[in-house]
């Protein structure tokens, strides 16, 4: 319980900052959905989960 509310505030606040983006609400809704699905999976499914985020994103800008 207070994971996900951990989670949520920092979704919150990752939203608030980030362009374009879904509001706090919705951060917090997406942070606080996030929590349990990151406690199942591993440290290195989570290393290669940043990895693709990142070079989706990078595959992004250059077009």
């Amino acid at each position: 319980m207070i994971g996900k509310m951990i989670g949520a505030a920092i979704g919150a606040r990752v939203a608030e900052k980030a362009r374009g983006g879904i509001g706090g609400t919705g951060g917090a809704l997406v942070g606080a959905l996030a929590v349990p699905l990151l406690r199942r999976v591993g440290p290195f499914k989570l290393v290669a989960l940043a990895l693709g985020g990142y070079a989706a994103s990078q595959m992004g800008k250059k077009r």
